[in-house]
């Protein structure tokens, strides 16, 4: 059976003339695009499309499956639109994937809120060491940092500031740096080889500082370990300003800022999902992510970033957008 995104692909080839036009449209990568279309070609066991100086053009298969071909697209898109006028229910499977540091920051609450609003939703929430690249990724993502090299569609939320924290003990018996530059001479707590590069410091009247942290004794894996050790007062670590604040609300006296008007580069929050149609309950997850950002969290704005065209397809004639009933506190 030929699935319904190679015969898109297909189709908006045949129209355009041109894999690169037909993938800004598409909001796809041009290789995933190329690929769909050698998938129908290997099922109908003959070639579709003929390059022909800079365009493609029908085989004579190709002309005569493209009227199928239309005929099945359209059949597609009014059954979507009757199931939806069926119901406005949102109902189904979801799977999230999470960077660690957000499961029980934010996330969970946020997933929580949604399943009350959609009674009919099962959600599986599950923590990773790293996000999903490929674009045959089912699953909604929200993950800490940068995402190189993916195939998914990428939507930043938000950016978190970085300060420096320790233990207000630590500080007691090894005292508090005023400057960047006494940093070297302080124990480190290093998240898993972050800074193992160096790191800068930019402060607003000051410009940057760029320095190289001493090695660190104990490395971790994990934004709440990382927390950890520094509470004990281990030694110094950079930590998101957000995640900081949260765990000194929940444990006062635990982490002091220091250097405090000097901060690291900020770090994105962004959501991770494939690219084309969506179902209305990933639609809906999508929108209710969007309205429980954090206050704190720095604007998006021009930060978002994409991993293809910024215009998303609306496919087989699907609106992408859904009302958020859900309230959220943030």
């Amino acid at each position: 059976m030929y699935a319904l995104d190679e015969l898109l692909a297909f189709d908006h080839v045949m129209r355009s003339g041109s894999l690169t036009r037909s993938a800004r449209t598409l909001d796809l990568a041009k290789s995933t695009l190329s690929r769909r279309i050698s998938q129908l070609e290997r099922q109908l066991g003959q070639p579709l499309l003929r390059r022909q100086s800079n365009r493609l053009l029908p085989t004579e298969a190709g002309q005569l499956f493209h009227a199928y071909c239309r005929q099945i697209l359209e059949l597609a898109k009014q059954g979507r639109q009757a199931l939806d006028e069926l119901s406005e229910e949102v109902s189904g499977e979801l799977h999230v994937a999470t960077h660690n540091a957000l499961a029980r920051s934010w996330l969970s609450k946020s997933l929580a809120a949604f399943m009350d609003c959609h009674p009919g939703i099962r959600l599986t929430l599950q923590t990773s060491a790293s996000p999903p690249l490929s674009a045959d990724s089912q699953a909604v993502t929200v993950w800490l940092g940068e995402v190189p090299g993916c195939e998914l569609r990428q939507e930043v939320l938000g950016w978190l500031d970085r300060g420096l924290y320790g233990h207000p003990d630590y500080f007691a018996s090894c005292g508090e740096p005023r400057h960047p530059r006494e940093l070297p001479r302080h124990a480190w707590i290093d998240l898993l080889g972050e800074t193992e590069q160096g790191l800068t410091l930019t402060h607003p009247a000051r410009g940057e500082f760029h320095f190289q942290p001493p090695d660190s004794r104990f490395r971790v894996d994990q934004h709440i370990l990382h927390g950890d050790a520094i509470a004990r007062g281990h030694g110094l670590g950079m930590m998101p300003v957000w995640l900081a604040t949260m765990r000194e609300r929940a444990h006062p006296g635990s982490l002091v800022r220091c250097l405090p008007e000097w901060s690291a580069a900020p770090v994105p929050v962004t959501l991770l999902y494939a690219f084309g149609p969506r179902p209305r309950r990933v639609t809906a997850l999508l929108e209710c992510l969007r309205q429980s950002v954090p206050s704190e969290w720095r604007p998006a704005g021009r930060s978002q970033a994409h991993c293809g065209s910024p215009a998303e397809s609306r496919q087989l004639g699907v609106a992408d957008t859904a009302t958020n009933r859900c309230g959220f506190s943030h």
